[in-house]
């Protein structure tokens, strides 16, 4: 992958599953075209990303907390086109909440075990989100409207949502 992402190979995406399925097919493929790609390639990866970890804009799964700190990386690197687009992702992995409501909806119990690793994921995701404030601050600091604005919009979505509270 190069010095860019070069933590990638070492998760067990194999182990992994995301929206699309395995996670090792499609994870590491999409984030090294969106660091060495050119703009359109890269934000065709982005999109092709979000369906994969965040999928439908609202529901996490399974590889999506261990692909946050890569999503943080590209942003937080000079040359990757389309930081506004990475930054809408986790804005969009930072909001959702469809498991943990799942989970809190569900009045008969024998359906508990469905609802055990999900939530999981959601509050990883959130705090793996959380974990890279200090890049979103340095993007929002940003002369380049297209990264800055994005970037604050996900601070102060940041400072608005809680952190999950245990189920």
């Amino acid at each position: 992958m190069g010095s860019l992402l070069r933590s990638v190979a070492g998760v067990r995406w194999g182990e992994l599953r995301d929206a699309t399925g395995a996670a090792a097919g499609g994870i590491p493929p999409l984030l090294s075209r969106i660091a060495y790609g050119d703009e359109d390639t890269a934000r065709i990866a982005v999109d092709d990303l979000g369906d994969a970890i965040c999928a439908l804009g609202f529901v996490v799964g399974e590889a999506t907390a261990l692909t946050v700190p890569f999503l943080l990386e590209l942003v937080g690197s000079p040359h990757v086109a389309c930081k506004g687009e990475l930054l809408d992702l986790l804005g969009s992995i930072c909001r959702t909440d469809q498991w943990h409501s799942a989970a809190a909806a569900t009045q008969d119990r024998k359906h508990d075990a469905s609802y055990q690793r999900q939530p999981g994921w959601e509050a990883a995701s959130r705090s793996a989100v959380y974990a890279g404030r200090s890049v979103v601050e340095g993007a929002a600091a940003s002369v380049r409207p297209e990264e800055a604005a994005p970037a604050r919009k996900l601070l102060q979505l940041m400072d608005d949502t809680p952190r999950f509270p245990e189920l």
